[in-house]
């Protein structure tokens, strides 16, 4: 088992990659903490891999830090961090998308990676080292157009991504990021702004091997990258996007 004794924490655990990861996290033997917003859900996950489910406002500070006090008191150490929740909003042009819109995308996409670091970084390092996961895009790499707001919060987060990892390599903080293309998760409608089969298929026809990411290749790439088979990558994007980024 790849993630014996590790404890881990996935936001946004409660449904789609979240729970992918969770999955494939247990399965290599990590104990999990399922957080979400949704605690009906996360239960339901931390249910089905016997882990335990926190509800989380990952762009609240008090949120954030009460989660990681509780995993804290359950567990006494945080191997890893999955910063994995998050939201978009509905396809239409940028100068349309009101304030209220765009600092909420920007609290959860963003906010909530300044938060983790905050918050586990000083207990990482004090526990010498450990790993970090962010939940990018392709949409940080080669934008669509009219998700201009939520394109630029998963390029912030690359560019955090790489930035925590050169800062954090002396302390053995790996940190690394995940870039999968529109998968089978709740957010898909909303990214093709509504799920008809003629939408999905232009969606599909440009990802070159042909179907959408899932929930499993999502835990796949997050297990390596948080095991010990990856202890000589750091701030790397991997993209999950079946060569739509070539």
């Amino acid at each position: 088992m790849r993630l014996r004794d590790k404890i881990a924490i996935v936001t946004g655990g409660g449904s789609g990659f979240g729970a992918g990861i969770v999955k494939k996290f247990a399965e290599e033997g990590a104990r999990v903490i399922v957080a979400d917003i949704n605690l009906e859900n996360a239960m339901k996950e931390a249910k089905s891999v016997g882990g335990v489910a926190i509800e989380v406002d990952v762009s609240s500070s008090i949120s954030f830090k009460n989660l990681v006090n509780v995993t804290l008191e359950k567990f006494g150490k945080i191997d890893i961090m999955v910063n994995n929740a998050g939201i978009t909003h509905n396809p239409k042009n940028m100068e349309e998308i009101s304030e209220e819109e765009f600092e909420k995308i920007f609290s959860v996409n963003s906010k909530s990676v300044f938060l983790s670091a905050k918050y586990l970084v000083p207990l990482m390092t004090s526990k010498s080292g450990g790993n970090i996961l962010n939940i990018a895009s392709t949409a940080g790499i080669s934008p669509r157009p009219n998700l201009s707001w939520y394109n630029a919060t998963k390029g912030w987060m690359i560019s955090a991504t790489k930035a925590m990892a050169i800062e954090l390599a002396p302390k053995k903080i790996r940190v690394n990021a995940l870039a999968p293309v529109a998968g089978e998760t709740p957010l898909l409608k909303s990214f093709m702004g509504g799920d008809t089969s003629e939408k999905r298929e232009k969606f599909l026809s440009t990802i070159p091997i042909g179907r959408f990411s899932t929930p499993d290749d999502m835990g796949n790439a997050a297990c390596f990258l948080c095991s010990e088979e990856a202890s000589m990558i750091t701030g790397v994007i991997l993209p999950v996007d079946g060569g739509r980024c070539i």
